[in-house]
């Protein structure tokens, strides 16, 4: 299937590594030229080192979004050097796990810095120029937590739900100028963030990182964990024009873990 993303310029945030690495990867694959970015320089140079092994001409730019100043100026250095951005995908950004006893009103906010405004602050630098073109298309890497409280993960739980919401809206917001803003909530999935996670669950429950991994799996219907690379083919298709009259969609990645229509 010809996903018509040959030359397409993308603009892909956590870019580096887990989720936003294979989407780079995949993009790379159908033709595009594409642009990664990520806090930490180091891991960035070694996914635009992997990536160029593969054949692909990639971009690595470092920049926190956090800052929206940083933000605007990530999307003037990816379109002078490659042109006007097409897709943006977000997969950056990760709130630290904190049982909920533990939780302080920085956590909080640290999640939402961490989550939810450096996916605002990559959108926001891209849309006026999308809507001016009249074409674009944005996705958003959130997470099921948003969908189901978490007592390990509620701060990143309520980025991503924030999230969904922002996305929903501008989705119809901007609907008229011609661009498209869909979401992907992954389930647990084989990445370093994983790991994580694990290790706050198991010390919630006091039992092993191994057994709370064991429960993880126990719990998804399809008995195993998503792959990155599953994972980066919906964001494909949903970036690509056979999506075209897609937007607003929040779509579920969970392995039906959270069987809710909601």
């Amino acid at each position: 299937m010809d996903l018509h993303l040959t030359d397409k310029v993308v603009l892909i945030t956590g870019g580096s590594k887990g989720i936003g690495l294979a989407c780079a990867r995949a993009f790379a694959a159908e033709g595009a030229r594409v642009a990664i970015v990520a806090r930490q320089t180091a891991p960035l140079e070694a996914a635009a080192v992997e990536l160029r092994r593969g054949g692909a001409s990639v971009l690595a730019l470092a920049a926190d979004l956090v800052e929206a100043v940083q933000a605007e100026q990530l999307v003037r250095e990816v379109e002078q050097a490659l042109g006007p951005v097409d897709v943006l995908v977000n997969a950056a950004g990760a709130a630290r796990r904190t049982p909920a006893q533990a939780l302080q009103a920085a956590d909080w906010h640290a999640a939402m810095d961490a989550k939810y405004f450096t996916y605002i602050h990559a959108m926001q630098a891209v849309l006026p120029g999308m809507a001016a073109r009249r074409s674009g298309a944005i996705v958003n890497v959130i997470g099921a937590g948003g969908k189901l409280a978490s007592p390990t993960h509620l701060p990143g739980g309520a980025a991503n739900a924030a999230l969904m919401l922002a996305s929903a809206g501008l989705a119809n917001a901007y609907a008229p100028s011609g661009v498209r803003v869909n979401a992907v909530n992954p389930g647990p999935t084989l990445t370093e963030r994983l790991q994580q996670g694990l290790e706050a669950e198991a010390a919630q429950a006091g039992i092993s990182v191994d057994e709370a991994l064991a429960r993880t799996v126990q719990r998804l219907p399809l008995g195993r964990l998503a792959r990155p690379e599953e994972i980066a083919d919906m964001v494909l298709f949903l970036a690509s024009q056979r999506a075209s009259y897609v937007t607003g969609a929040i779509v579920a990645m969970d392995g039906a873990s959270i069987p809710t229509v909601l």
